[in-house]
């Protein structure tokens, strides 16, 4: 689409320039149904939106002015955009040590999801020897909860990925005690032989065969936090997907929770979480998976959509 005509609404009116713009979590709304009732199909002839940063260059809200640096979870993708001011957030990348990107990835949604995720859904208890899965580790958000379950206190964390050089990364550089690659290894046995002791907090990315063979593992007063199901949203299935008659029976028995979590609903505790994330960046505790699909120019966006099909790291 052509840059719009800028017009700025006297009441609360910002000109912004994009500068970056991020891929996740706004994948499924380019389906007619995006299989999240939480998330509106785009519209046809309209400019699409995700999660932005940009620059403020004129301003009739009180509180942001010329030259300041703002997030928007609505940001259309075009260079140029009049934003209602009451949608953008003012951010500082000096927490960052000036890496304004952080704030779509560790320190914006992703990081935000994975922290309240663990924190709100997550039950983890210190000294309680709990194990926790994550599936999708290797993701934005995955890979995050992963080391942020273990800073919260579990003592055993074992992610779910699709390669084996995830693999690698997420036990040799992010700490997880183990990992397995679902394409090429029996997802139930390695979970056997990673998790002797059950599984007790479940982080669940991407729902479907491999969710199933993780709750067969879980044990007795469970946690499931829902944050996503990236394996059903091409699905004709609501969401969250309905589980298969023996797994909802072995959540019964084992009186496990599984709780639909949406990052979206915490606003209030978001200031204290971007500080809390920060904090760990800045003291080395939480390290990051270099994406480029987390972060990315306008002319990259639609190129890198190719490489989140194939769930590509590089």
């Amino acid at each position: 689409l052509p840059p719009p005509c800028l017009m700025l609404d006297s009441r609360d009116g910002v000109d912004g320039m994009m500068c970056r713009t991020s891929l996740s979590p706004d994948r499924c709304q380019m389906n007619a149904d995006t299989g999240a009732d939480y998330l509106r199909p785009w519209k046809l002839g309209k400019a699409i939106e995700g999660t932005g940063i940009g620059l403020v260059e004129q301003s009739e809200f009180e509180g942001l002015a010329p030259g300041d640096i703002v997030r928007s979870f609505t940001w259309p993708w075009q260079l140029r955009s009049t934003l209602p001011g009451a949608s953008l957030n003012k951010i500082d990348p000096a927490i960052v040590g000036g890496h304004v990107s952080h704030f779509l990835g560790a320190v914006g949604l992703s990081g935000l999801t994975a922290l309240l995720g663990i924190r709100v859904k997550g039950h983890i208890r210190q000294n309680a020897n709990q194990t926790v899965l994550i599936s999708g580790a290797a993701g934005s958000c995955g890979h995050l909860a992963g080391q942020i379950a273990r800073l919260e206190g579990a003592a055993t964390v074992v992610g779910i990925c699709g390669s084996e050089e995830k693999c690698r990364v997420l036990v040799e550089e992010l700490g997880f005690d183990g990992a397995i690659n679902y394409k090429k290894k029996n997802v139930e046995a390695e979970l056997q032989s990673c998790c002797p002791r059950g599984i007790d907090v479940y982080f669940d990315n991407v729902g479907g065969d491999i969710s199933n063979s993780v709750i067969r593992q879980m044990n007795e007063g469970g946690h499931i936090v829902l944050c996503g199901q990236i394996s059903q949203y091409n699905k004709d299935v609501p969401y969250p997907p309905p589980l298969l008659n023996d797994i909802e029976q072995v959540l019964h028995q084992r009186s496990i929770t599984r709780e639909r979590f949406l990052v979206l609903h915490y606003q209030e505790r978001f200031a204290e979480s971007v500080a809390q994330l920060a904090a760990w960046l800045a003291d080395g505790k939480l390290k990051l998976i270099s994406q480029m699909n987390m972060v990315l120019t306008l002319c990259m966006k639609w190129q890198a959509y190719r490489l989140h099909a194939t769930c590509s790291n590089k």
